[in-house]
């Protein structure tokens, strides 16, 4: 038993995996049918054509479908009444002296039944064109002497609503199906009552429907064949015409992605005088108008990237000189009064941070100009953190914050160049000792092989919505009235965001009111190397959750009444308390 079962559970395992196989077959098709759908106007201006034809061919041929076999239905109906008024006059003389008897009914029966085979009025097309038929004549009172009724023909194959018509004297017809040795057949039952010496009696014709179904069956395989060729007409049609449609937008298409790639020479060529040629010229002036535009801004930008540069260089003697004389001053200030020597400190200051400007303009300088290469070798990024953190102690200590080291036990390299990302950490641990209100900054570095991440957090005042782009960008400060702790130039980020992307990486901000900040660099492992993923989060794991307000107001309180001695007036107290800033 524990063998059958083991074979039928790897059955059922390879039928299960067979299953899972053509779903996920069907699946991965319909994910491309789908694409396809959205990226291709052709297939969907083909397919809904042929949907909507499709609906128009399908009624216009029901309808020509029920209108023929309508008008033959009617037709033979028409000549099948002829037919059964010409019959019922050609046995009449016969059925006028009609003895009672069953014996004499039966014969007369047949003698009249004779006479219309033998005259012909049933086989002569011209006459009523009714077709070939089976006539019927029954005795609708009397029976035989075997019990059964009185008839002529094949008198079961008449159905008994016809019966029923007939005794109540009137002429009508019927479609019925009856069961024949060649299998089921439609009969068109035709009844009229002939009069006799003795009572009524019926007359029944049965017109086989076998011409008529024939004729139908021909129509419908023809209006099947005509329709289905008609689609396929209709498909190539609105394929060609879409074609024609779609061809020059594709064209433009591809033109203006290679134009947006830079390639500013590309334009649509015009063929015509139709609406795709207008919206050729059209593109073409367009294109040539954002091209002047564009040599335009690169020369603006080529003149300001000069002009910065120039003064930069240009004031590098004059600062020197300063520098010199302030060196002078400072070294001499133990001789001066109080205030001067307070004035020659502030000089040196204020000159060590016109330097830091001067290299951060610069180096912007260069960035902008793209003559900035990497000297990438394989570091140890623990190394570069701890640098970077020994550069900024004196300010953490002056702050009184503290700088907490997450750094994993083994090393973790790469390929980058040590002094810009050393940089970065330095810009981004003074930005959050300078924001970070006291409080103590964390740096986090994790790497697994492919990318390395080092986030920063402080935990000041945070960032409103949309200020982690801000951030970013040359001069910005949420609160301009607020100093800064580091003596920053306001160029750190922006630098150390076109260091991170100089290195193929990310440098991104995530921040919130009252949870301070966060900023994450992520620099791939090996340089040139395409980053997919950062091995860590930018948002913090540890935020508390989001308390949603409660939905019932509170009842208002019931007011107090005051009597006029009880109201006094005290003078408004004035708010004091610093500005909280965001970056």
């Amino acid at each position: 038993m524990d063998a059958g079962g083991g074979a039928v559970r790897r059955k059922l395992d390879v039928v299960a995996r067979e299953a899972r196989r053509l779903v996920e077959r069907s699946r991965r098709r319909a994910v491309a049918f789908g694409e396809l759908w959205r990226r291709s106007l052709q297939l969907r201006v083909v397919v809904s054509t042929l949907a909507l034809s499709s609906a128009v061919v399908f009624v216009l041929g029901m309808v020509l479908q029920v209108q023929i076999t309508g008008q033959l239905l009617e037709t033979k109906i028409e000549a099948a009444l002829r037919q059964a008024e010409a019959s019922a006059a050609a046995i009449q003389p016969d059925l006028a002296g009609l003895n009672p008897g069953p014996d004499s009914v039966k014969g007369r029966f047949t003698t009249a039944l004779n006479k219309i085979n033998t005259s012909g009025v049933d086989l002569d097309p011209t006459s009523s064109g009714a077709g070939a038929f089976e006539p019927v004549l029954y005795d609708p009172v009397g029976t035989g002497s075997d019990g059964l009724p009185i008839a002529v023909g094949e008198y079961q194959d008449v159905p008994d609503g016809l019966f029923k018509m007939l005794e109540r004297g009137s002429t009508g017809y019927q479609i019925t199906t009856v069961e024949r040795e060649t299998g089921p057949t439609t009969l068109l039952v035709v009844g009229k009552p002939v009069n006799s010496s003795a009572r009524a009696m019926h007359l029944y014709l049965l017109f086989p429907l076998t011409s008529e179904q024939a004729t139908a069956e021909v129509v419908q395989s023809t209006l099947v064949v005509g329709g289905l060729a008609l689609l396929l007409l209709l498909a190539v049609i609105a394929n060609l015409v879409t074609r024609q449609v779609v061809r020059p937008v594709r064209q433009a298409a591809e033109i203006a992605e290679r134009f947006a790639d830079g390639s500013l020479d590309e334009r649509m060529p015009v063929v015509g005088e139709d609406d795709v040629a207008r919206l050729a010229e059209s593109y073409n002036e367009m294109a040539a108008s954002i091209q002047r535009q564009i040599h335009q801004l690169e020369e603006f930008g080529q003149l300001q990237r000069r002009f910065t540069s120039d003064v930069s260089h240009e004031l590098r003697t004059p600062l020197t000189t300063v520098r010199m004389a302030a060196d002078v001053l400072h070294a001499s200030r133990e001789q001066f009064p109080g205030g001067l020597a307070r004035s020659t400190e502030l000089l040196v200051d204020e000159l060590d941070r016109f330097e830091s400007l001067l290299g951060d303009l610069l180096e912007i300088s260069r960035l902008d100009a793209g003559v900035e290469e990497l000297a990438a070798e394989l570091v140890d990024i623990r190394v570069l953190a701890r640098r970077a953190h020994d550069s900024v102690r004196a300010i953490a200590n002056s702050s009184g914050t503290t700088i907490v080291l997450d750094l994993p036990d083994e090393e973790v390299t790469a390929e980058l160049d040590s002094r810009r990302v050393e940089r970065i950490l330095r810009n981004l641990l003074a930005n959050a000792i300078d924001h970070g209100e006291g409080l103590p900054v964390e740096l986090k570095l994790r790497g697994d092989g492919e990318a390395i991440a080092v986030t920063v957090r402080d935990h000041g005042v945070g960032l409103r919505p949309g200020e982690a782009e801000l951030v970013f960008n040359r001069f910005w400060r949420a609160d301009p009235s607020r100093n800064r702790r580091t003596g920053g130039t306001g160029l750190g980020l922006s630098i150390s965001l076109e260091d991170a992307r100089l290195h193929g990486g990310w440098l991104e901000a995530w921040g919130e009111r009252g949870h301070g900040a966060v900023f994450r660099l992520t620099l791939p492992c090996r340089h040139g190397h395409e980053l997919t993923y950062s091995p860590l989060p930018l948002e913090p794991p540890d935020l508390p959750p989001v308390v949603e307000p409660e939905p019932d107001a509170p009842e208002p309180a019931d007011e107090v009444e005051l009597t006029e001695e009880e109201i006094t007036w005290q003078p408004a107290q004035p708010v004091t308390g610093e500005r909280e800033e965001v970056r």
